[in-house]
Parts: C-alpha cells; structure tokens; sequence
C-alpha cells in the first residue's frame, strides 16, 4: 500500500517524499483494523464465556438423560458395558448424584481418575465469572479434570459430572482461532473500503494541499502553479481555497515587494544625483540674489523656496528609502536643552511662533541625542508650518512632561480627517498640500530604534498634541 503524493498537473515531484508508513493513509489503515480489532476482542470474551457454558451444558444434559436411563434399570444399576456406553455418549468421566445429603455414584469411572481436580458450579456462577473461567480455559493444564455441579434430575437433586479440561480446552481454541479469523477478515474488508472511501475524499486532496504549500513555501514570489478553486463546501474545500487566495495574495506581495525595491533603487540614484543638481542650483539662486534687477529680486525668493522644498523632499526620501534606520546610540541627554535647540532650527523661519518649553531644566533622559533632534524638530516644524498656513492666533508650540512622557502641544487648527488615518505612512500622511509625508514616517521609525514611540495623542480646533515616548528613558 505504497502511497504517493499527487502532484498537479505540470509539476515535478517533490524533492523528498514521505516514507509510505509516515503516510495518513497508511496511519488510517492500521487504526482502522486496530479498532476493529479491539471491538471484536471485546465481544470476543462473553462469546468465549457463552460457548464454554455451552459445552458445559451439553454435557450435563447428557448426563441427566443418562441419570434418567437409570431411574428405568432394576435397583438403578446397569451392566458396565452400558455403563461404559452411557459414559462416552455423554462424553463424561463419571457420575453422581446427591440428594438429601447423600451422595450416589451413577456412573462409575471406567479406569481410575487422574489430575487435578477443579470445581465447576453452575447453579449460583456470576457473568464476570463465568467470563473469566472463560479466558482461563485456554491455558489451563492438559491433565486438569472438572467437577461441574448443577440441577439434577429434580429440583432437590444435585448432579455431579466429571469430564476432562482437555477437551473443553481444544474447542474453545479452536472457537478463539474461528473467531480470531473472521474478525480479522472483517477488520481488512472494513479498514479496505474505509481507507479507499478516506483515501479518495480526504488524503488526496489534503496531498495536493500540502505539496503545493511546500513548493509555495520554496519560492513565494515565482509561485504559479496553484491549486484550482473546489466546489467543496467541506474542510478540505475551504482550506484549498483558503490556501489559493493566500498564494495568491502572498505571491503577488512578493512580486510588489521585488518591485517596489529596484525602484527604490533607482529613486534613490535618482535622488542623489538631483539632490546634487538641486544644490548647485541654489548657489546659483544666492547669486542671483544678490542682483540689483527688481525682476529677480522679486524671482529670486520664490526659486530659493522652490530649491529648498525640492532638496527636502530629496533628502527625505533618501532617508526614508534606506532598508535599515540608523541604529540608536543612547547616553544621558539634557530634554530641556535638547529641545531648545531642535526648536531654534524648526522656528528660524517662522518668528510669529512662540516657543515655550515647560520641561525643567536639568531633567535627564536617555536616549540618542540625534534621534531625539530629528523628533523634535520634526514635530515643531510641522506645528509652526500647519499655524503658519492657518494663520492661527495665537501661534505657540509647548513642550510638557506627562509622567514618563513629553507631550509637544500646538495651538494650531487640528488635524484634518484624511492625514490622521494615514498619519505615519510615508507619502500619504501630510496635512499639507506641499508635503511629503514622510517626516512623521521617519521620527515614529526613529522613536522605534530607541525603544520608543511617536503617537498622536489629540487634535481638535483647539490644536494638536503628539506623545513622544522613550522606553528606558527618565522622563
């Protein structure tokens, strides 16, 4: 019953195939005849119990009709040649009969009784009894003799009859060996169709489902030899249609993903080399800058905006394309000068906002001094930026400790719906219609490389509060 896996169509092998006795159809087929087995072996012992009671039986009826043949002789006695008849026809040794006491020996034993000797009452025997006498038949001494007791002739008689184990031994093996046959028999035909049945509805196509998850598992991306969708509206359907859509959806993951890389390559040369062009071309704005012509004079301005948005959005999008965030290099930081400093940066060109900074000063943190000047000057940024182009009134960013975090606050309009669903994904986040929405993307990244957090902790006409996070940190 060598098992198989069932490849789909156009595909090779699998590499390495499961022994056959590993297989479930293999494990199905052997649980199946043990079961089967083990039923049969427990109706096996009340038939054993039956036949033997049965044999038993047989033999004091004959005894009994043999005890009646007397009650007919002169005095109840009879030749030995019928003694000796009455004795084999009732395939018995000897025979008595007790009444009121008193014991009568009907048939007396051909030749002298040898072995021992074992009781046998029939009149007051339990099932659990009889069941294990039962069992016990099979191994008991050849030379072993019965002395059965049961109803005689009339109620107030008791019959004594002695036979020999060895007969009773012999049938009921021979019994257990026809038993043992047949159940076997009916455990390979059950276990046969069963296993075909099973093989056909549930091995199979489980088969298929797992060789196509292992060659999926090998080569994700190039994956397309699937599964076809099932009409099956069992188990095994819906997990192969699972299985299809996430093979589906997996692969063509993969694929973007390879995608989105070779372009993030080439935006990222793209990037260098215009944010190179793009600096050159601001030395040559300060130049023109500085010309008495009132037409550039009045041009001059707006291209130094333009060179300076253009070279942020380079530069932005340099850092946020590197695979791997600058790792974080933590030492004892001062949080109110800190942010003094990213404050001064983020508000040199915006003198309409107030800065003021609540954290005491000489309060420690820990954290990557860098890290934390990109956060922060990040977050004031776009707060100054977002009151700016609001015109708000008034115009302030306030730095506060809550607990063991810092809490930057604005007095600005409040987010709108659109940017906070895509707060802190790159390219899609900005509340501005100039923005490139990855100045968020980047701090929560470099919050993350200090064991930290940037979150959003409330925006309303009131303004906005952000919560910087920095686990380990003595805020």
């Amino acid at each position: 019953m060598t098992e198989s896996a069932a490849s789909p169509a156009g595909t090779a092998p699998a590499s390495s195939p499961a022994r056959w006795f590993n297989g479930l159809s293999f494990r199905l087929f052997a649980i199946t005849v043990a079961s089967i087995l083990f039923v049969e072996g427990l109706i096996f012992v009340p038939s054993a119990s039956k036949f033997r009671t049965n044999w038993i039986d047989a033999r004091v009826n004959a005894a009994r009709i043999a005890a009646l043949a007397l009650e007919a002789a002169p005095s109840r006695m009879v030749s030995q040649e019928l003694s000796v008849q009455l004795l084999e026809n009732a395939q018995v040794l000897s025979v008595n009969e007790i009444e009121d006491d008193m014991r009568f020996q009907l048939l007396e034993p051909a030749e002298p009784i040898a072995g021992d000797m074992y009781v046998v009452d029939q009149r007051g025997t339990t099932a659990l009894q009889r069941s294990l006498d039962a069992l016990g038949a099979f191994y008991a001494p050849e030379d072993r003799i019965l002395m059965i007791s049961d109803i005689g002739s009339a109620e107030n008689r008791v019959i004594e009859v002695v036979v020999p184990q060895a007969p009773l031994r012999a049938e009921i093996r021979g019994f257990g060996r026809r038993i043992f046959g047949l159940s076997l028999l009916i455990a390979l035909i059950a276990a046969s169709l069963i296993y075909l049945l099973l093989h056909y509805l549930v091995v199979r196509p489980m088969q298929r489902v797992t060789v196509s998850l292992e060659r999926f598992s090998d080569d994700p991306g190039g994956w397309t030899q699937s599964l076809p969708k099932t009409r099956r509206r069992d188990e095994i359907g819906r997990a192969q249609n699972a299985l299809l859509d996430m093979e589906t959806a997996v692969a063509s993951s993969f694929r973007q993903r390879s995608r989105l890389a070779q372009l993030g390559e080439a935006v990222a040369k793209i990037n260098h080399d215009l944010r190179n062009s793009l600096a050159s071309a601001q030395l040559v704005s300060d130049s023109l800058s500085r010309s008495e012509d009132p037409r550039v004079q009045r041009a001059a301005p707006r291209l130094e905006r333009a060179l300076e948005r253009a070279i942020k959005l380079a530069t932005e999008t340099l850092d946020y394309s590197k695979s791997e965030p600058p790792s974080a290099q933590i030492e004892s930081i001062n949080l109110h000068i800190a942010l003094n400093e990213a404050a001064e940066e983020a508000l040199a060109k915006h003198d309409s906002v107030a800065w003021e900074n609540r954290v005491p000063d000489g309060h420690l943190v820990r954290a990557d001094s860098d890290h934390l000047h990109r956060i922060a000057s990040n977050l004031i940024r776009n707060a100054a930026e977002a009151m700016t182009a609001s015109e708000s009134d008034p115009r302030r960013v306030t730095a506060t400790l809550d607990g063991v975090t810092l809490l930057l606050a604005d007095t600005g309009p409040g987010l709108p719906d659109t940017a906070i669903e895509n707060l802190f994904k790159p390219f899609a986040g900005s509340s501005r219609a100039k923005g490139s929405g990855l100045g968020l993307a980047i701090a929560k990244q470099l919050a993350g490389t200090m064991g930290g957090d940037v979150q959003l902790e409330d925006t309303s006409a009131r303004g906005t509060v952000f919560r910087i996070t920095l686990q380990g940190a003595h805020l």
